[in-house]
């Protein structure tokens, strides 16, 4: 079971508070350092100092650190331009030696897009589906070929198709959620990986299960999909060390119980084990207090090891 740490720096999170919790998760053996793709907080924190940029944040992390991956989870189409984004990710690819990953979605939060007046459409579906389609194909053209689209919502004219990311064919995709036939499709003809959010096991072995039927529809092996799954984490090595933490994330000790992985190191693994038993082998441990990097120190000592 790999652990990832993921991150909402939109909640307020500075540059500097990010790069600590990147470096921590690297040294302590983490698979990965994860942000979210927000420009503005959710809830009644403040937001101070302010958003940070997901792709500007993880090209300084990929000069800073040297081992783990790097990604998003995840971008919104809304919020990018697919070709413009093929290159901030291809760039990220290379200046991290070949550890960026691309998690893309719909976008859902439309106060964050008036806010910066971003354009909210309906058809952000189109939009997903035509950036899967830009992106990759962009980035797998031969050098010294072009590459031209024509879809519904974008139209690319002989692009040079470059830079190319050090990974090849291309960084690892990700594609998730619990919609029940267009979200498995695309997944299945462009992802890596699979991922549900926040919902319960029956709900995620659902998900899990259309993924694994549009695969084989499309004639992919289901097991070739990499199956993850992300909730609120808060360990203590005791009750009240759980409550302490929980409320520095925003929760109660029973909001975090009930839709996260929360309690002791034990409770913890026999909650991740559960989700191991339903075909996850990647987990991302969502993290909302940045200053507690002891939080992550035990995670790593008390349950990574039970989980190998």
């Amino acid at each position: 079971m790999q652990l990832r740490i993921f991150t909402e720096p939109q909640q307020g999170a500075s540059y500097d508070s990010q790069l600590a919790v990147a470096k921590g998760a690297e040294d302590l053996g983490f698979d990965a350092f994860f942000r979210s793709d927000h420009y503005m907080k959710m809830g009644p924190t403040d937001g101070l100092p302010g958003p940070t940029d997901a792709w500007i944040t993880l090209a300084g992390l990929a000069r800073e650190t040297s081992r783990i991956k790097l990604g998003t989870l995840v971008s919104p189409v809304t919020f990018r331009l697919p070709g413009p984004l093929a290159i901030q990710v291809a760039q990220v690819d290379q200046m991290s030696g070949g550890r960026a990953e691309l998690g893309l979605g719909t976008g859902w939060f439309e106060g964050e897009h008036s806010a910066y007046g971003i354009p909210f459409p309906d058809s952000r579906f189109d939009l997903l589906e035509e950036q899967l389609a830009i992106v990759t194909g962009l980035w797998t053209t031969p050098v010294g070929e072009t590459f031209s689209y024509s879809g519904k919502v974008y139209r690319l004219e002989d692009s040079p198709a470059l830079p190319k990311p050090a990974q090849q064919p291309h960084p690892p995709i990700i594609v998730g959620g619990g919609g029940p036939k267009r979200t498995p499709r695309l997944a299945a003809q462009y992802a890596a990986e699979f991922n549900v959010g926040f919902k319960d096991l029956e709900q995620t072995a659902e998900s899990y299960a259309r993924a694994r039927a549009a695969a084989e529809a499309i004639g992919r092996a289901p097991d070739s999909l990499v199956y993850s799954a992300v909730a609120p984490t808060v360990v203590g090595r005791n009750d009240a060390e759980v409550a302490r933490r929980a409320e520095a994330s925003g929760l109660t000790v029973e909001e975090a119980k009930a839709s996260g992985y929360a309690g002791t190191p034990g409770e913890v693994v026999e909650r991740l084990k559960a989700y191991e038993g339903i075909g996850a082998s990647r987990l991302y441990l969502q993290i909302l207090d940045l200053a507690d990097l002891d939080h992550l120190e035990l995670i790593a000592s008390e349950v990574a090891p039970q989980l190998d």
